[in-house]
């Protein structure tokens, strides 16, 4: 991008408006991976990285991004 960003991941797994599975209305795509993930037990802290929650779930490791337009 313009300001030389590249596979930018957060500390935290990052809600997404999709259903985790299309037709499903209750859980929620999260991408990007956490704090929480360690190569015994979670490979997946990464962009691309995909999981899912229940928005009632009560966690301090699922979290969203702000974005600004610099314009």
């Amino acid at each position: 991008n313009g300001f030389g960003l590249y596979n930018t991941v957060g500390n935290v797994w990052e809600w997404s408006a999709d259903p985790f599975t299309p037709g499903d209305g209750t859980a929620r795509a999260m991408r990007g991976g956490s704090y929480l993930c360690h190569d015994s037990y979670c490979n997946r802290y990464r962009v691309a990285a995909r999981s899912s929650n229940t928005p009632d779930s009560s966690t301090g490791n699922i979290g969203f991004r702000v974005a600004a337009d610099p314009r």
